[in-house]
């Protein structure tokens, strides 16, 4: 069985809440959970403290045992701070090593 940390929709039609779930990978997305670890709502207002909430505890305790995050969740744990972002990569110019454009006359 592997674990899953990811959003159960609660909610109406056009008005939608989630959950943070950690459920089994094969059950479906509103379905059997094995436990709440937060939740989430879209719509309200960014700097509302009912916008999300994060049982931080419990959070890292899934991850250390190898729940994996879906897309979504990921990036609200890495809002949150338990998981590092992605490395960024530079890309280099597509004219060679030269960043100025003094060389050319």
């Amino acid at each position: 069985m592997t674990a899953k940390i990811r959003f159960a929709r609660l909610g109406c039609k056009h008005r939608p809440f989630y959950r943070i779930v950690v459920a089994d990978s094969e059950s479906r997305r509103d379905g059997k959970f094995i436990q709440v670890v937060g939740f989430y709502d879209p719509l309200a207002a960014k700097e509302d403290t009912k916008k999300m909430s994060l049982n931080y505890d419990r959070a890292k305790y899934w991850l250390s045992v190898g729940a994996q995050p879906s897309d979504p969740v990921r990036r609200i744990l890495m809002q949150a701070g338990l998981i590092e972002p992605p490395p960024m990569v530079v890309m280099a110019r597509k004219g060679g090593e030269g960043g100025s454009n003094d060389d050319q006359a």
